[in-house]
């Protein structure tokens, strides 16, 4: 739009504006002319009457019209009468010159010179004039294509920024009328696309989770009757059987997490745009007492501009882990920071402290269950790991000496993002009668 309305812009100047530049030099001329003439002409009169009654004409008589007075040019003048006398008036001139020459009908010869220079300055003037006005409307279209440009631009902004959040796994982004009514009616099919994926990611949780429930309680009972069958029996060959059966139990009771784990990771979560400084800052104010019981210092190093897609329970409680793990094995002052990719969007916020880092032995095994250096359930770092994971992230022990764990998130493109697309304060109208006479042209009640 910016380039279309420049380039409206530019043709009309161009079309109307060089022709106007042109003629209307070329008229200042002619009336520049037209008013020698005129000064001819009265000299030529008075210089006839003067004659006529038989009075003398000198250089006084002719200097009031040598002189240049409201917006006049001044002039050479040279007068001959039929008798031969001459009289001039004037400054002489040097250069060239544009002159206008003029006989009596008493055969007085009138001859008016002006500055070629003055005329050229006048006409000049028209020109930078039609020039300053083509200026004035090229930055005006310039103003107007912008204006047009953001009031058209910025809902497809919000717009595409809904989209991302939908597809991220926020099922109802917020979307505000726009007062654009096409984009409007965009916007209201992605809100009852929003609502009828929400309605379905419903209706497949509860089925995973009455599923879960429905398979897990018989599946205990039976893991329980079969325990009490291989503890009653004294035979060999039953208590064999029983135990192989038990860990088909346990083995069924597995799938079923597992299925439960893979349709929470396939639903997408619940992710929306964090600011990452609050969750952060809000675990900093939770553990400071227990870091200043063990006087540590817990530090935090985050942009409060950096925004991540997350899930804002689960990215709290996987930083309360790490946050917690740092207080019982590390040392020192424990860091959150944050770094933020300049291509790829992607976030990284590293748990780091002074202590003498995880162990080699479990280095590699760090997230797998059961796995502790002491003093812990060892759960708590492979719970964080799912948690990051159905967010669509992933978490990392990035260095074991000191100890520095990573957390990799989906930051919020900045390409989608209104706050720094679009122009502080900038305002956009909004009709509420849009969607409906949009609806009523498109046929929808």
């Amino acid at each position: 739009m910016l380039l279309a309305t420049m380039v409206s812009v530019v043709v009309t100047v161009v079309l109307l504006g060089v022709p106007l530049a042109i003629f209307g030099a070329r008229m200042i001329s002619d009336v520049e002319h037209r008013r020698l003439e005129v000064r001819a002409e009265e000299i030529g009169r008075i210089v006839d009457g003067r004659v006529q009654r038989g009075e003398s004409v000198d250089s006084s008589l002719l200097d009031r019209f040598a002189t240049g007075s409201s917006g006049s040019m001044a002039v050479s003048i040279v007068v001959v009468t039929a008798a031969g006398e001459q009289v001039t008036a004037g400054s002489t001139l040097s250069g060239r010159t544009v002159e206008v020459a003029l006989r009596t009908d008493s055969n007085t010869i009138v001859v008016l010179a002006a500055s070629y220079w003055d005329f050229f300055w006048r006409c000049f003037q028209v020109v930078m004039l039609v020039g300053a006005l083509s200026i004035v409307a090229l930055l005006v279209g310039l103003w107007w294509a912008a204006w047009q440009a953001n009031r058209l631009s910025a809902p497809l902004v919000y717009l595409a920024a809904s989209a991302e959040l939908l597809g991220s796994g926020h099922v109802r982004p917020k979307i505000e009328p726009t007062g654009v009514e096409e984009i409007d009616l965009v916007a209201q099919e992605l809100a009852r696309s929003a609502d009828r994926l929400a309605a379905r990611l419903a209706v497949e949780r509860q089925f995973s989770s009455d599923v879960s429930h429905q398979l897990r309680t018989p599946l205990t009972a039976l893991a329980m009757r079969v325990e009490e069958i291989m503890m009653a029996s004294d035979d060999e060959y039953v208590e064999e059987e029983a135990r192989k059966a038990l860990e088909q139990v346990e083995r069924l009771s597995g799938v079923v997490d597992d299925l439960r784990m893979r349709a929470r990771q396939t639903t997408g979560g619940t992710t929306e745009p964090v600011h990452l400084r609050e969750v952060i800052d809000q675990q900093a104010d939770e553990w400071a007492s227990s870091f200043a019981a063990a006087d540590r210092r817990l530090a935090v190093e985050v942009d409060p501009d950096v925004q991540v897609l997350a899930t804002p329970g689960a990215l709290a409680q996987v930083l309360a882990t790490l946050i917690e793990n740092s207080l019982k094995h590390g040392a020192g002052t424990t860091t959150v920071g944050a770094t933020a990719g300049k291509t790829t969007g992607a976030v990284v916020v590293s748990i780091s402290d002074e202590g003498d880092g995880v162990p080699a032995e479990i280095a590699p095994r760090v997230f797998e269950r059961e796995v502790t250096s002491g003093g812990g359930s060892g759960l708590g770092l492979g719970l964080a790991r799912d948690l990051v994971a159905a967010d669509g992230g992933r978490l990392e022990l990035s260095q074991r000496v000191p100890a520095v764990f990573s957390i990799f998130l989906a930051g919020v493109p900045k390409g989608l993002n209104p706050d720094d697309v679009l122009p502080t304060g900038r305002a956009i109208a909004v009709h509420g009668n849009a969607l409906s006479r949009s609806a009523r042209r498109f046929g929808r009640p």
